[in-house]
């Protein structure tokens, strides 16, 4: 291994995989060089950007030597080395963008979790641009707004961010406001704009707006315009048929909904299990449950309770017929997952935006005798590295499931 650090030193490698968090493997004298702006197979130079010592750092591919045929130009002109941190694969075909996701999820199920399989990524809609309908955007030294290089708190000043929907890109970034000022944006279904100002060390402060409309699952929500919500347009509604599907409550039956946001998995689960049945639901934000509450007022058979999912699960005693989680980008967690396998469920749901934390929390099911029998993925971040995966378990013993839908199951 090379001794120093090797922050700003250049070289010519041929790129190897790509591996999560949006950026390709490569090796140089023995080290582990992360590279992004590239694409597997391409020829590159590298420039190091951060070395912190150890087995590995990391750089960006300031020339391509010899290009992918995946290769594009990006639609984004600060989408480059040293620029803009919100994108990762601009310089890549959506395709390929989709194709790249695919062999990161296989990869990490297979090495966290032991679980071969083929994996597609489905795109949302036709269109890779113009699907952000949440941003938050900081202001430079200059006062205008922007967002963050990666792995930086340098800001790079916007124009426009061209995977941004035009009202929201627009009512953020026409903003001038005191270095380090934040601007939460959010534009509704109805195509209205809401805008919050955090200065720096302040509280929230609305600017415009406050309470989104949204459209999914065949109801009408009205939530905090900043709080949780499926951040593409089409995402809600199809994970939320997806949810149904797998879940296939009994009629009568006894459900969990675990990190419940506003409820919107809640409202097809209670559904299914109809007025002599139950849902529980879990949800930390107290805003959350206050705008679930209200938006399933029609449904009593949603029991809501706020708080931790790690601490409420380990006081029901009542076992589950079903059990659908959306945890945060961490995962659920052993304990969580230890609860779940706890209360007996036929079939677990799981709706994860991080494909590591989806594989070690499927491998501690399989501990409990659970195995993975569907899976579905969905571009639900274009541009990014991000994928939104659906992952139905069942239990061993138990034979049952809910229908296929066309999604890849186990034979």
């Amino acid at each position: 291994m090379s001794d120093g650090d090797w922050s700003g030193r250049e070289f010519d490698v041929t790129v190897g995989d790509v591996a999560h968090g949006g950026h390709c493997v490569s090796r140089v004298e023995g080290r582990v060089v992360f590279v992004r702006h590239a694409l597997p197979g391409e020829r590159v130079r590298v420039r190091v950007t951060e070395d912190r010592g150890g087995s590995f750092c990391r750089g960006d591919a300031i020339a391509v030597l010899e290009a992918s045929s995946d290769r594009v130009t990006p639609p984004c002109p600060v989408a480059g080395p040293g620029l803009c941190g919100g994108c990762d694969w601009q310089h890549a075909a959506p395709v390929a963008q989709r194709a790249l996701k695919a062999r990161v999820v296989a990869e990490q199920l297979e090495r966290l979790a032991g679980v071969t399989w083929p994996v597609e990524v489905e795109a949302l809609t036709d269109e890779p641009l113009r699907w952000r309908s949440r941003v938050r955007f900081v202001t430079g030294p200059d006062g205008r707004p922007g967002l963050r290089a990666h792995r930086s708190h340098d800001v790079i000043a916007l124009e426009d961010c061209p995977i941004t929907l035009e009202g929201a890109a627009g009512a953020g970034l026409a903003r001038r406001a005191r270095p380090g000022t934040e601007f939460e944006v959010a534009e509704d279904a109805r195509g209205t704009v809401h805008l919050a100002e955090i200065r720096r060390g302040g509280r929230p402060k609305q600017v415009s707006g406050g309470i989104a409309v949204e459209h999914a699952a065949d109801r009408t929500w009205r939530v905090a315009a900043h709080g949780f919500w499926q951040v593409h347009p089409a995402a809600a509604s199809t994970l939320a048929a997806v949810v149904a599907e797998w879940a296939a409550a009994p009629a009568g039956g006894r459900v969990w909904d675990l990190y419940a946001g506003a409820g919107l998995f809640a409202s097809v689960l209670a559904e299914q299990v109809g007025r002599d049945g139950s849902v529980l639901a879990i949800e930390s934000g107290r805003r959350a449950v206050r705008d679930g509450q209200s938006n399933l007022s029609d449904l009593p058979q949603v029991e809501w309770h706020c708080g931790t999912v790690e601490r409420i699960v380990s006081t029901v005693e009542a076992a589950a017929d079903v059990v659908v989680l959306d945890p945060p980008r961490k995962g659920a967690g052993r304990g969580v997952v230890d609860a779940i396998a706890g209360a007996s469920p036929a079939r677990v749901v799981y709706v994860a935006c991080d494909p590591a934390a989806l594989a070690r929390d499927v491998a501690t099911l399989q501990g409990h005798g659970y195995r993975m029998t569907a899976l579905r993925a969905f571009d639900a971040f274009p541009m990014t590295h991000h994928v939104e995966c659906v992952a139905l378990l069942e239990c061993r013993e138990s034979g049952a499931g809910g229908g296929s839908g066309g999604a890849a199951r186990a034979e």
